[in-house]
């Protein structure tokens, strides 16, 4: 279809002929823009606007180091954490000793560089035994309801009420020497042992937050329109939890995930300083603050240092659980 627009008499001006059909302008600048702009997934868009959350950057940085430094600078660190310089008991800072060196003359950036991977793998490995557990028990009350709900809820509720410092003492008291013993004769380290008891127990004792938080997001997704079309083509029930509900839910669960490494971290920490945690010639964080609580006034070097990776740890990952609940939450204009 061609279309002449007549503008006025030859002498007005040239006469405008058009050999084609007339498009808006505003529909054609719709296109364009949909055919140039750059699609993003909700994982790009998630880490865009963590990246705007200063903190949170600030945090991840923090601990990316600490990770990088104690896993990596305690391989290539040239003091050993049991070395002893008997010159330097209780040193003040120096070349040699960056941090100095506690009562027996041993290096405290060597064991403080050792004892944190301990430290960040009990707080890792313990918040993933916690969110296994809390998701599988809020994911089955939150999908079957009734009974099953009740059932499990309840359960929750009794674990909730456990005293966990008390309760955690108790066991490390009772069994982490039977648990060090099966480990050397059967594995040849008998802290292997002591890591798989005090990991199970801390993530045993703090899964019922992750439960309640997948139960509430499972009974509000599963009555969501795309559920019903998918139930209603016959998807199966393990199909419609794990494949299209708890896909869903993901960002609560990555965000308590998250903030459940500082509890655990805090928690072992805790453990160690009341000397019911790892062996004594095994350092970590809190047993370092253990062994200084006596000497702060003399070497508070000994309780600065070790105290104050504890404290940026936790700090920096509640820093980016709070990021990544920005990150995470749909209702963010990104």
């Amino acid at each position: 279809m061609t279309q002449r627009v007549d503008v006025g008499p030859a002498a007005a001006g040239p006469r405008l002929e058009s050999t084609g059909p007339v498009e808006p302008a505003v529909e054609r600048a719709t296109a364009i823009d949909f055919r140039t702009q750059k699609q993003r997934s909700l994982w790009g868009n998630a880490w865009r606007q963590f990246r705007r959350h200063k903190l949170a950057m600030a945090g991840l940085v923090v601990f990316t180091f600490m990770v990088l430094a104690t896993f990596i600078g305690s391989a290539i660190y040239p003091q050993a954490i049991d070395d002893i310089d008997f010159s330097a008991s209780s040193g003040s800072l120096s070349r040699e000793h960056p941090m100095g060196t506690d009562s027996l003359g041993q290096d405290i950036l060597a064991r403080i560089l050792w004892g944190g991977r301990i430290s960040l793998a009990v707080g890792i490995v313990s918040a993933v035994v916690a969110l296994v557990v809390g998701t599988s028990v809020g994911a089955v009350a939150g999908f079957f309801g009734g009974v099953a709900d009740s059932a499990l809820m309840r359960f929750t509720d009794l674990f909730i009420s456990l005293p966990q410092i008390p309760l955690l003492l108790v066991v490390s008291f009772l069994y982490r020497q039977a648990f060090y013993n099966y480990f050397d004769k059967r594995f040849g380290s008998g802290v292997l042992g002591v890591f798989v008891l005090i990991v199970f127990v801390i993530g045993i004792l703090n899964w019922m937050p992750t439960a309640r938080l997948v139960r509430a997001s499972f009974l509000s997704t599963r009555e969501k329109e795309f559920i019903e079309a998918a139930r209603s083509i016959g998807a199966s029930q393990p199909s419609l939890m794990f494949r299209h509900i708890l896909p869903n839910v993901l960002s609560p669960i990555i965000v308590a995930a998250t903030l459940g490494v500082g509890a655990a971290i805090i928690t072992e920490s805790a453990l160690s300083f009341l000397g019911l945690g790892f062996p004594s010639d095994i350092p970590t964080w809190g047993s370092m603050l253990y062994a200084a609580k006596d000497r702060f006034e003399i070497a508070p070097q000994e309780a600065i240092f070790p105290g104050t990776m504890i404290f940026l740890t936790v700090l920096s990952i509640n820093y980016i659980g709070d990021g990544l609940r920005d990150a995470l939450d749909p209702r963010k204009t990104l």
